[in-house]
């Protein structure tokens, strides 16, 4: 492959992967530079190529950095260090002087000047025409190799970016619990603990999944899924429900057992507009997008309020409140009528146990006749 292959390359590469033509241009000149430094350089030289990308034409440069007799180590001191073997550190003020890396100030004025010492000459080369099969195939591998480590970062930055949003996944495999989403231009993962008790999850399923967090490793960026996380709720009501997306009804709190049973409370903010209405949808049709996307999952809408007993009381749906006392500590006293008392504590405590999660009050529920009978024992006390 000669370098105006892979010049007339570039554009088709830089669609495919997504990624600018500038970075695989960069790609491109730093794989032509080290072929041309293996093939014709020496060890310790800087070669730099630049490539014309409509003419595939490339100039090469070898670059020099500026030293006086203060920025070098002399020979004592070089002796001194193989002696005692010391380690000459990368950021050290001295350098051991090598005329491929190194130029003279006296040796470099000559060519340029006014350069200074610490400054970088940048010497001309002559271009060789003649690559051959190996230097073509090392710049082939080293833009292979760059435009993967492009691709990956043009990935992970837009991962990153989409980090507390939902989108769609195919599932491709499952493996060792793990399951394994194409998500567009990578695979995310959907660990055992973000996957929802009760779901299957089979090859070529598709699912919408919350981008909990992207991390980057050394074999590229680890996108990490959730079904479970809470705001996967909220979210897919962002979707359903246009007053939502505009900020006409906003969800105050969230309580949720994934795969069970959700609480979500909700506001209105502006005149007329019914926020649990919104949220239903004309027969239902909102909420149950919502609730299909989630496996069947119930969900409970209930109208947010800054009155605590109010907010209580609606916490408590579907069961119907006869009283609340706000109790001290932040606690509250539900008191019901005895035939609602199994449907206000819920099948194993759920109903209450997300009532207390979505108020963030310590909830006791009590039968009203229970409350009375207290009460006598309390003043008989």
């Amino acid at each position: 492959m000669d370098i105006k292959s892979f010049a007339s390359a570039i554009a088709q590469i830089a669609e495919e992967k997504g990624i600018s033509s500038e970075k695989v241009i960069e790609s491109i000149e730093s794989a032509i530079a080290a072929a041309f430094k293996k093939d014709y350089g020496k060890k310790g030289q800087k070669i730099l190529a630049k490539l014309n990308p409509k003419t595939g034409e490339v100039k090469f440069w070898q670059v020099k950095s500026v030293v006086d007799q203060s920025m070098i180590f002399s020979e004592q001191e070089l002796k001194k260090i193989k002696e005692e073997k010391i380690k000459i550190k990368e950021d050290e003020k001295k350098v051991r002087f090598n005329p491929e890396r190194h130029i003279m100030i006296e040796e470099a004025k000559k060519i340029r000047p006014k350069i200074k010492a610490g400054e970088e000459l940048i010497i001309d080369l002559q271009p060789k025409k003649d690559y051959g099969r190996i230097a073509a195939q090392t710049a082939k591998q080293v833009i292979l190799q760059k435009i993967r480590e492009a691709e990956r970062e043009a990935i992970y930055e837009e991962y990153k970016s989409k980090e507390g949003e939902i989108t769609s996944g195919i599932v491709q495999r499952v493996e060792a619990r793990n399951v394994f989403l194409d998500i567009g231009k990578t695979l995310g993962v959907l660990p055992k603990n973000e996957q929802v008790i009760g779901e299957f999850y089979r090859p070529s399923q598709r699912l919408k999944v919350y981008i909990l967090k992207v991390e980057k490793t050394p074999k590229g960026p680890l996108i990490f899924l959730s079904r479970a996380y809470p705001k996967i709720v909220s979210k897919l009501f962002e979707l359903e429900v246009p007053e939502v997306s505009a900020g006409q009804v906003v969800i105050k709190s969230l309580a949720r057992e994934p795969g069970s049973r959700t609480k979500i409370a909700v506001a209105s903010t502006a005149e007329g507009v019914d926020p649990i209405g919104s949220m239903v949808g004309q027969r239902g049709t909102r909420v149950m997008a919502v609730i299909n996307e989630l496996g069947g999952e119930k969900i409970d809408i209930i109208e947010y309020s800054e009155d605590p007993e109010q907010y209580i009381a609606n916490a408590m749906s579907p069961a119907k409140v006869s009283e609340i006392k706000i109790m001290p500590k932040n606690k509250a006293l539900v008191i019901v009528s005895e035939d609602q008392l199994s449907l206000a504590i819920g099948r194993d405590g759920q109903n209450v146990r997300l009532a207390a999660k979505l108020t963030g009050w310590k909830i006791d529920v009590r039968a009203s006749e229970e409350s009375i009978e207290e009460e006598k024992t309390k003043k008989k006390s």
